[in-house]
């Protein structure tokens, strides 16, 4: 009997022994919780275990009571799961909720890409949150950051170019700097990389009511040969202002949370890209790129007789390309507030920007003259003269030219000749002309003038005809007696009768 008893005894030690070590294996990795443990019924591991064993229906309840967890590691797990599991009861909607509260702790939109949402991957809200958030790329998107990268080139290269107006360049410069960093920021948003870096969302809004202003200014600028001033600055009023509101709701958050704000805005069925203050935002800038064209109209309206038939080209596309873009912005912008968007229109005024970096950027390499229109620049240390964009081989070209105009059409018999009549025929700058007869003939414009003019007054003197001094003068271009009289002996130190008697007497 006392044996018997002590076989039961050991009997149930070693039962009570094997249950135990059954509890301490099946609570790792490598096995399933033992059916009889009342305890764990309600565990995260027998939600594993249903999941794995694809029994979704008992799995979803389990891992849903658990969702109160404090640990974050454990809570994706959860989130995880638990859209898996709806995916596979094809119930995409309860699905797609938990991959945003998924998304929410932690982006990771390679999960998209997991076997087991395959059910659902035909759901058309999937779908778009597939194409959302995955990384992508599209033609539209290389064309977009070539463009951009050119941009932020001619930005440079303007910078560093000391033969422009320095006012001038700086203008322009950051007017084609704000159009490349938009083109960026379009394609960091087509490519769905605004999510990959969160700290790229609206980084271009800020300078959202700048493109008038600069552009407005630079014509202001380059139309007068006055320094701006102070008085200016306040057309950069409305960028700082919303700069500072940018840096509280948005620029300030952390990567996290403005991932949070995109998804939000996806899950309400707008574009995550975009700004929450969007129909507010293209009113204004619509506004202010109206205004500010309006104004750029009055300044190329006045002043353009001094300006070189090139210039003039240059600044009238530039306006133009400049209004056809705010009127396509214009109609983008209210089907925007009307609450539509469409393909074409969200294209078009990307285009007309990048026409306008591809524009400047080529004429800041093959006529960057244009860029100071009728200002002058010179250096204050030697303000003779520094070459606004006249190269060698150029000025050799305009040289030739020159002559051309005095010696065949001896443009100076023309008595109202001035220095933009001669710029507009050789299609340069007033600057340049003067510039060219300085540096290859020695001498101002009006002593090139009534150098050319006195050697054909001499030669009409010297022949026999019929013509007396004053006919001589209006026939060289001079429309008096006196004029003629004094440009004549300060070249020949003589006057024209003495010039003729001595004619005679020889």
């Amino acid at each position: 009997m006392r044996q018997s008893t002590n076989y039961i005894v050991l009997l149930f030690l070693w039962l009570n022994l094997t249950f135990a070590y059954g509890l301490i294996v099946n609570s790792g990795y490598g096995g399933f919780p033992v059916p009889t443990a009342e305890t764990f019924k309600d565990s995260l591991d027998w939600a594993d275990y249903y999941f794995n064993i694809h029994r979704f229906e008992e799995a979803v309840p389990l891992y849903q009571k658990n969702l109160d967890v404090t640990n974050q590691e454990d809570k994706i797990h959860i989130l995880k799961k638990l859209a898996l599991s709806q995916a596979a009861l094809n119930k995409p909607e309860e699905s797609i909720g938990y991959i945003y509260d998924y998304f929410k702790i932690d982006f990771q939109p390679t999960f998209l890409l997991h076997e087991d949402f395959d059910g659902i991957r035909d759901n058309q809200e999937f779908q778009k949150l597939s194409g959302t958030v995955l990384p992508k790329i599209n033609t539209w998107s290389i064309f977009y950051f070539i463009v951009s990268l050119i941009g932020f080139y001619v930005t440079f290269m303007l910078v560093i170019n000391k033969k422009i107006d320095k006012q001038a360049r700086n203008l322009i410069a950051t007017f084609v700097f704000i159009h490349s960093l938009f083109i960026l920021n379009i394609c960091v948003n087509q490519t769905n990389y605004v999510f990959v870096f969160p700290h790229t969302y609206l980084m271009s809004t800020w300078c959202s009511f700048l493109y008038g202003p600069l552009l407005f200014l630079y014509f202001k600028r380059v139309s007068k040969s006055s320094d701006l001033d102070r008085t200016d600055l306040w057309h950069f009023l409305p960028t700082v202002i919303l700069t500072i509101y940018l840096i509280f709701t948005i620029y300030g958050f952390s990567g996290i949370e403005k991932v949070n704000q995109m998804l939000q805005r996806l899950e309400e069925g707008l574009n995550p890209g975009d700004s929450t203050k969007l129909v507010l935002m293209v009113a204004l800038k619509s506004l202010s790129l109206g205004i500010y064209a309006f104004f750029v109209h009055l300044i190329l309206s006045k002043n353009t007789s001094e300006l070189s038939k090139k210039t003039r080209t240059w600044q009238r596309n530039i306006y133009l390309i400049h209004v056809s873009y705010v009127a396509v912005y214009l109609i983008y912008g209210a089907y925007i507030i009307t609450g539509n968007n469409s393909g074409i229109l969200y294209h078009a005024p990307i285009v007309l920007l990048s026409t306008m970096v591809l524009y400047v950027g080529y004429a800041a390499n093959v006529q960057p003259d244009v860029f100071s229109g009728r200002y002058a620049y010179t250096n204050p240390l030697f303000p003779k003269y520094v070459k606004s964009g006249l190269t060698d081989s150029l000025s050799q070209e305009l040289k030739q030219q020159l002559s051309d105009l005095f010696r065949n059409e001896k443009l100076y018999r023309k008595s109202d000749i001035n220095l933009d009549m001669v710029a507009e025929k050789l299609d340069t700058t007033r600057h340049n002309a003067s510039q060219l007869i300085n540096e290859h003939f020695n001498m101002s414009f009006r002593e090139f003038v009534n150098s050319h003019r006195i050697q054909e007054a001499k030669e009409l003197l010297a022949q026999e005809n019929e013509l007396n001094i004053i006919d001589v003068a209006y026939e060289v271009g001079y429309n008096n007696k006196v004029s003629f009289n004094k440009a004549f002996k300060k070249d020949t130190q003589l006057t024209p009768s003495e010039y003729l008697n001595a004619l005679k007497q020889g």
